[in-house]
């Protein structure tokens, strides 16, 4: 129980001592492997719907498109 006070002031040591807090590290690198994997797969898909879109309206029309 002696640690006891040190559980979840990361970021008040940080400021203390002048380093990046542990939490604010995390989100970093959450925010960075979700760029990585799942943001580049959504935007294909959304680049993906917006050609076909773009294609669907240049040849006139939904009835026409099929």
């Amino acid at each position: 129980m002696a640690f006891f006070g040190l559980i979840g002031n990361d970021q008040q040591l940080s400021q203390d001592y002048g380093g990046p807090s542990a939490s604010e590290t995390g989100r970093r690198r959450r925010v960075a492997a979700h760029h990585r994997s799942g943001a580049k797969k959504a935007d294909r898909r959304g680049q993906a719907w917006e050609a076909s879109e773009r294609t669907r309206q240049d040849r006139g029309g939904f009835w026409r498109s099929r």
